[in-house]
């Protein structure tokens, strides 16, 4: 079923939320500073492609609490905020509600990639 769900994931929706973290990935990657922050978002871009049978676990210290901060100001409000709309359109439906989840966890990841484990 996991493939099933990534397979219709990708064509009605998830290409679009892989390509938002992807090109952030790219905008953190022009500089080298945040060429870190940008490997880690073509990580969660992949996640984004294919969620389906993927679990999120959130960790991490006192530099984790940091990059988040720096993140969340930077750009991980506006995946957030993208995320969480187009997972609230999607609950509308009975059929879209797995796909709306989906969108949800990748929201809270949105807020939060910096010790975050994927499994």
């Amino acid at each position: 079923m996991g493939c099933l769900g990534n397979i219709l994931w990708f064509i009605f929706g998830g290409c679009l939320s892989g390509l938002s973290w992807a090109f952030a990935g790219l905008l953190w990657c022009i500089t080298i500073v945040g060429i870190p922050v940008g490997m880690q978002c073509f990580k969660f871009a992949a996640l984004s492609f294919f969620p389906f049978g993927k679990e999120v676990t959130y960790g991490g210290g006192a530099g984790s609490f940091l990059l988040n901060i720096i993140w969340l100001i930077v750009s991980g409000f506006w995946l957030a905020v993208e995320s969480a709309v187009i997972g609230a359109i999607l609950c509308a439906t009975i059929i879209g509600i797995p796909f709306g989840l989906q969108q949800f966890k990748l929201a809270k990841l949105a807020l939060m990639p910096f010790g975050s484990t994927v499994y």
